[in-house]
C-alpha cells in the first residue's frame, strides 16, 4: 500500500482532541475547586455560572479564592509537563534527524490517548482533582505536543523547497487554529449536552484514529535503511543524540550562529508572553465582569484560534512583498495592541474585539521557525526543531509560572495588570527582530548556509 507525504492530518487529528481536553479539564478543576472552597455546587444562572460581582457579597470573597486556587493548580499542571517533555522532546528531535520523523509523531500521540484515558477516568469515577497530575505527566513523558509540533514542522522541512517553507509552516499553524477552533466551538454545547465523561472518550478515541494513520498510512520523510539502523549501537545512537546540538552551534560561521542564537531568544520570549496571556483568557472570562458561561468560553476560544487563519493569509500575502522580519514585526505589534485591548475588556464585546485586533497574533511563529530553518543544512533540521520545541515549552512552564502567579497576586486589584506585563514584554523580540532587519537586510543570506552545505 503506497503510503502518504502528509503530517497535516496528524497535526489536525492532534489539536482537535488537544484543544477540547485543555478547555474542560480547565473548566473541571474549576467546578471542583468551586464545589470545595464554597460548599456549594456549580449551578448554571441563564448566561452566568455561579458569578457574583456584588464586591460586599461574601461569595465574592470566595469566587476570588477560588480564582487564585485554581490559577496556581493550572500552574502546577504546567510544571509537571515542562520537565519530561522537554528531555522527551530533544532526545525525539534529535534522533529523528538519522532515523526517521514518524517516531516523534508516534509517541507524542500515545501519550495524548492515555492522557485523555486519564482524565476520562477522574471525571468518571470522581476521584480528587490531584489525580489529574497523573495522566498530565504520562502524556509529557511520551514528548507530548512540543515533540510532535517539533517532528511535524521537521517533516515539513524536509519535503518543502526553501521558497515554500513560510507558507507550508503557516499552513501547519492555521491547521492547529481552524481544527482547534472547531473543538472549543463545539466543545461548550456538548459539555451541556453529554458531559465529561463522552467529550473524554471521543478526545481518546480520535487519538487512536491518528495513531492508526501514523503507523499505517504516513511515509517516513528520511530514508534509512534497516542495515544502517542495525549496525549502529544503543550507545553510538545515544552518542549522536546527544552531540546534535553541538553540531548545530559549530557547523557554521559566527554570523549564521549569532542570528541563530537571536531568532531563538526572540522565539522563547515570544512565545512566553503569547502562552502566558492567552493561558489566562478562560480565568478572567469566568471572572467578573465578564462572568462568562462554558458557551462563551468556547465562542471566544474559537474567535481567538481563527487568528491562526488569519496568519496564514498574513503570510501568504505578506511572503510576496515584504522580507521574513518585517512580517514578524506586523504580527507581533498586533499581539501588543490584542493585549493593550485586552486590558480594558470589562464587556463581552471587547473581549470579542481583543481577538480581531490580534487577526496577525500567529504570523510571529511560523516565520521564526522558517528562517531559523533558511540558517541550518538540512541534515540539522531535526535537533533545530528539537530546540525550538524545548524552548517553546520552557517558555510555555515559564509563562504559567509568571502569568499565573502575577494574575493571583493582581486579581483582586487590577484583573487586567498580566496583559499589560505581557504587552511591555513583547518589546524584547520586537526590538530583537529590528536589529536583525538592519544587520541583515538581504534575504538571500538565508540560505548562504544551506547552499554552500549542498555544493559541499
Amino acid at each position: 500500500m503506497k503510503r502518504l507525504f502528509f503530517v497535516e492530518p496528524v497535526i489536525a487529528l492532534y489539536t482537535l482532541p488537544g484543544m477540547v481536553d485543555v478547555l474542560l479539564i480547565q473548566q473541571y478543576i474549576y467546578r471542583r475547586i468551586w464545589e470545595k472552597e464554597t460548599n456549594s455546587s456549580y449551578i448554571e444562572n441563564g448566561s452566568n455560572f455561579s458569578c457574583h460581582q456584588n464586591h460586599s457579597d461574601p461569595v465574592y470573597m470566595k469566587q476570588q479564592v477560588v480564582q487564585g486556587i485554581s490559577s496556581h493548580f493550572f500552574m502546577y499542571m504546567s510544571l509537571l509537563q515542562s520537565i519530561p517533555g522537554l528531555i522527551v522532546t530533544f532526545i525525539l528531535g534529535t534522533y529523528s534527524d538519522h532515523y526517521g520523523r514518524r517516531l516523534s509523531l508516534l509517541l507524542p500521540t500515545v501519550g495524548a490517548m492515555l492522557a485523555s484515558l486519564g482524565f476520562l477516568a477522574v471525571t468518571y469515577f470522581s476521584w480528587p482533582i490531584y489525580v489529574i497530575f497523573i495522566p498530565v505527566t504520562l502524556g509529557a513523558c511520551f514528548g507530548g505536543f512540543t515533540a510532535l509540533f517539533g517532528g511535524a514542522f521537521a517533516y515539513v522541512a524536509d519535503i518543502s523547497s526553501i521558497k515554500h517553507k513560510n507558507m507550508r509552516m503557516a499552513l501547519l499553524d492555521m491547521i492547529v487554529g481552524v481544527i482547534g477552533g472547531i473543538g472549543v466551538l463545539s466543545s461548550g454545547y456538548l459539555l451541556r449536552i453529554v458531559g465529561f465523561n463522552w467529550l473524554f472518550l471521543s478526545t481518546s478515541l480520535i487519538n487512536f484514529t491518528n495513531i492508526v494513520y501514523i503507523i499505517f498510512f504516513l511515509e517516513e520523510s528520511i530514508q534509512v535503511s534497516r542495515d544502517d539502523q542495525d549496525q549502529v549501537s544503543g550507545c553510538d545512537k545515544f552518542r549522536e543524540i546527544l552531540s546534535g546540538i553541538l553540531i548545530l552551534c559549530t557547523t557554521s560561521s559566527f554570523r549564521k550562529r549569532a542570528q541563530i542564537g537571536m531568532l531563538l531568544f526572540a522565539f522563547s520570549t515570544f512565545a512566553l508572553v503569547d502562552f502566558g496571556a492567552a493561558g489566562l483568557f478562560t480565568l478572567y472570562e469566568l471572572n467578573t465582569p465578564l462572568c462568562w458561561n462554558e458557551i462563551l468560553i468556547g465562542y471566544g476560544s474559537a474567535a481567538g484560534l481563527i487568528t491562526f487563519l488569519t496568519s496564514f493569509l498574513g503570510v501568504t500575502l505578506f511572503s510576496r512583498y515584504l522580507q521574513d522580519s518585517c512580517i514578524v514585526l506586523i504580527g507581533m505589534w498586533s499581539f501588543v495592541g490584542g493585549m493593550i485591548m485586552a486590558i480594558f475588556a470589562t464587556t463581552t464585546l471587547r473581549m470579542f474585539l481583543v481577538r480581531l485586533v490580534s487577526l496577525f497574533a500567529v504570523m510571529p511563529f511560523p516565520v521564526l521557525r522558517s528562517m531559523m530553518s533558511k540558517l541550518v543544512s538540512s541534515k540539522d533540521q531535526g535537533v533545530l526543531f528539537a530546540c525550538v520545541a524545548c524552548l517553546e515549552n520552557v517558555g510555555g512552564t515559564l509563562s504559567s509560572t509568571i502569568f499565573n502567579n502575577v494574575y493571583a497576586a493582581t486579581v483582586e486589584g487590577f484583573a487586567g495588570f498580566s496583559f499589560l506585563l505581557a504587552a511591555c514584554l513583547s518589546l524584547i523580540p520586537v526590538f530583537i527582530l529590528c536589529f536583525l532587519l538592519c544587520w541583515r537586510p538581504q534575504e538571500e543570506d538565508y540560505t548562504g548556509l544551506i547552499i554552500s552545505d549542498d555544493s559541499s
